[in-house]
């Protein structure tokens, strides 16, 4: 992936080398059973708190690059999604992306430890990221720490923002009436859709993919879903409590996103058509 050259957000902060001040959250909204799956399989124990939410002098330097690329990434979705809102007569409001390492305080959904991954804030409409993810994702679970696999990993969160702002974190709410925890699966494989139109988009307006990206990414997108991520912290699969969707499904909708570059309210609505299951999609 050609990143390098096209600037960087402005909306980015490193908080890399700084502790979580408040007890680790491992409830409901945000973080939930995410944390405590990737909890397992990445050996992290989630049960304590985190530092005093100011950076250790001792802390080895942080990797700049990490905050370059992110920011990188972090302008190519501003670009793209704000052309797309306009194309619909909308504002795009820009989200804000924290870097951290360890735990990380935030505003609107309490604390939450690296083990959570990457993740998306509604109440604070910012996005949270360890880089070290990467590292541990290919370790782990066999996924692609190449750079468009982190890009879309990125651009996946930068989706949930996408839904906040469109509203379909409030459609959710009708569907877990008689989804429960599965109904989350929509917003999830439809976040994976929104990043396959953003790479769409971008690929036309910055041609930065590469030999090899596409696939890596396809291969990231697979290894987090959720019966993998199952298998190997518990060695069986229960479809019953996905939250994310499995990985053909992950695959699928990242993959159609890239194809169509469909960002219409149709091809986001069908997502949360009452005629289909969240599980089959």
């Amino acid at each position: 992936m050609k990143w390098e050259g096209h600037g960087q957000s402005d909306n980015i902060e490193d908080r890399r080398g700084m502790g979580s001040k408040g007890p680790i959250a491992v409830g409901g909204g945000v973080v939930g059973l995410i944390v405590v799956v990737l909890g397992l399989v990445f050996g992290v124990d989630l049960g304590g708190g985190g530092g005093a939410g100011v950076r250790d002098p001792n802390a080895p330097p942080a990797d700049p690059e990490a905050k370059e690329f992110s920011g990188s990434v972090l302008k190519f979705t501003e670009e793209v999604w704000t052309e797309e809102f306009r194309k619909n007569g909308q504002t795009y409001a820009k989200p804000h992306m924290v870097l951290f390492d360890q735990s990380v305080d935030t505003q609107g959904c309490g604390s939450a430890p690296s083990a959570v991954g990457p993740f998306y804030c509604p109440a604070d409409k910012t996005v949270y990221l360890d880089p070290t993810f990467f590292d541990e994702l290919e370790a782990k679970l066999g996924g692609s720490k190449a750079k468009f696999s982190q890009s879309y990993v990125i651009a996946h969160e930068v989706g949930h923002h996408v839904q906040n702002l469109l509203g379909y974190n409030a459609k959710l709410k009708r569907f877990e009436r008689f989804e429960g925890k599965n109904a989350g699966i929509r917003l999830e494989l439809q976040a994976d859709y929104l990043a396959g139109v953003w790479a769409y988009h971008a690929q036309k307006k910055y041609n930065f993919i590469e030999a090899g990206d596409v696939e890596a990414a396809l291969t990231t997108a697979r290894a987090i879903g959720d019966d993998r991520i199952q298998r190997k912290s518990q060695k069986w699969v229960s479809p019953e409590s996905f939250t994310h969707g499995s990985a053909e499904q992950r695959f699928k909708y990242f993959r159609e996103g890239m194809r169509t570059g469909d960002a219409s309210k149709q091809a986001l609505d069908r997502f949360f058509d009452e005629r289909v299951k969240a599980l089959n999609l």
